[in-house]
């Protein structure tokens, strides 16, 4: 995406088989996440084994592990960060640890502070799954504010279906979870989900999160 001098537009969207830009969704499209433009973000790098897919997946944008300026992973487990090893140019934010290279940041996460990137980006807490969970609040163009949740959602099914959340996922906190999660539907107009592709969020979905 060509940009002007000093322009800072909002994140659009593409996902496999849809046709907008930036944030983009490549191979397991619940796993890799890329967002372009000003800052280049990536979130949830897959599981290590998959390298080879991570660095494939980026070529085909053209882009370079030194081009990320932001490599984030929602929460501990390594099929979410396996391969954060690949950028480290990037500030990584891995649940509420911050760092880049050696120097460690605090950020006061568990207070409920926000992670401000820019003025469409900002990481959020969410714990639940685990007791550090973050999402990516993405504030898009064409379709309104996008969370990338990691795990705090499995899939769309584990809506109608908590069991697949609480006890399939598994669950650290499952009362801290149910309130992010219903934070989070509150918040979304579309999420992505740890283990499924990005579904909209209806209004009857927003209804039961009250």
């Amino acid at each position: 995406m060509s940009l002007s001098p000093g322009q800072n537009p909002a994140p659009r969207l593409l996902f496999n088989d849809n046709t907008l830009v930036t944030l983009v969704s490549i191979a397991k499209p619940w796993a890799l996440t890329l967002s372009q433009g000003i800052i280049n973000k990536l979130v949830n790098s897959q599981i290590s084994s998959d390298y080879r897919l991570v660095i494939i997946s980026m070529k085909r944008l053209d882009i370079k592990c030194e081009d990320i300026h932001y490599a984030i992973g929602t929460h501990g487990h390594s099929d979410h960060l396996g391969n954060l090893n690949l950028f480290t140019s990037a500030k990584h934010i891995v649940g509420f640890t911050v760092s880049h290279e050696d120097e460690f940041f605090i950020h006061p996460f568990e207070t409920g502070e926000p992670y401000k990137i820019n003025e469409f980006l900002e990481v959020i807490p969410t714990p639940g799954h685990t007791t550090a969970d973050v999402s990516v609040v993405v504030k898009t163009q064409n379709q309104g504010t996008v969370v990338i949740a990691g795990d705090l959602f499995e899939r769309q099914e584990d809506i109608a279906d908590p069991s697949l959340w609480k006890y399939v996922a598994g669950s650290e906190n499952p009362e801290m979870q149910e309130k992010h999660r219903n934070q989070v539907l509150l918040l979304a107009d579309y999420i992505v989900p740890g283990h499924g592709p990005m579904f909209k969020v209806t209004p009857e979905m927003k209804e039961d999160a009250k």
